[in-house]
């Protein structure tokens, strides 16, 4: 099997209440992105955020090294879990995962250290696969 062709990857922590620099505060990190609820969002323009975020993004990487950009995210937030304690019984927290794939079989394996890694620090995962156009 082929690995995945190109990954996109962004944890991502959501909630109505959020205050994006107490966020950044907590896991000690800037995000690439950040809106709170009531925002005047740019994209798309003149929307007003419903909920507010905080994301950090990884390097998008070709072809996928899944694990690789689970562990560049993970260090440089805090490994303090009592903070992803408290931040997932308050917020949604999750990774964010795209995967486009050029190949009609591509795949990617999920080592045991990174589920945990995730697992330990309450963020779900999510996936977005995207296949390749056959014609």
């Amino acid at each position: 099997m082929a690995a995945i062709n190109r990954a996109v990857a962004a944890l991502r922590i959501i909630g109505d209440e959020l205050n994006p620099s107490e966020i950044t505060r907590f896991l000690g990190a800037e995000p690439t992105y950040s809106h709170s609820k009531g925002d005047v969002l740019q994209r798309p323009k003149g929307r007003v955020a419903k909920f507010g975020m905080w994301r950090l993004e990884a390097a998008p990487l070709e072809p996928s090294e899944f694990n690789d950009q689970v562990a560049s995210l993970l260090a440089q937030v805090t490994q303090d879990l009592h903070v992803w304690g408290a931040l997932s019984e308050k917020y949604d927290i999750s990774l964010f995962c795209g995967w486009l794939m050029r190949e009609s079989n591509e795949g990617e394996d999920l080592t045991p250290a990174t589920l945990v890694a995730l697992g330990t620090r309450g963020i779900s995962l999510g996936l977005d696969i995207y296949a390749p156009d056959i014609e």
